[in-house]
């Protein structure tokens, strides 16, 4: 007689196990900046500060950890300087292109 099979747990997929390296960073960063949604790039920047470290995160962009998580947090209206701290603080760099 076989021993029953135990089910294997399935994790929820985190994009911060991913984002080892800039290039993965810059790579998600791009990709989320192109759908226009503010509520998707709020998660794409607290997964790379979970990533990179949130205490470390938040005190290179100057707020306290509580307030770094509730900017990011999904429906958070941050203001843009919030955001330009957390970006710089990431090491990510917002840009523009025409065309």
């Amino acid at each position: 007689m076989s021993k029953p099979r135990t089910a294997k747990k399935l994790l929820p997929f985190d994009a911060a196990r991913c984002l080892n390296d800039d290039r993965a960073v810059a790579q998600y960063m791009t990709a989320v900046l192109e759908t226009d949604d503010p509520d998707l790039l709020l998660v794409a920047l607290a997964d790379v500060a979970r990533a990179r470290g949130m205490a470390q995160v938040a005190k290179d962009a100057g707020l306290g950890r509580e307030s770094l998580y509730k900017a990011l947090a999904p429906g958070a209206k941050p203001r843009f300087d919030t955001i330009v701290k957390v970006a710089r603080a990431l090491g990510v760099r917002l840009s523009a292109h025409v065309g």
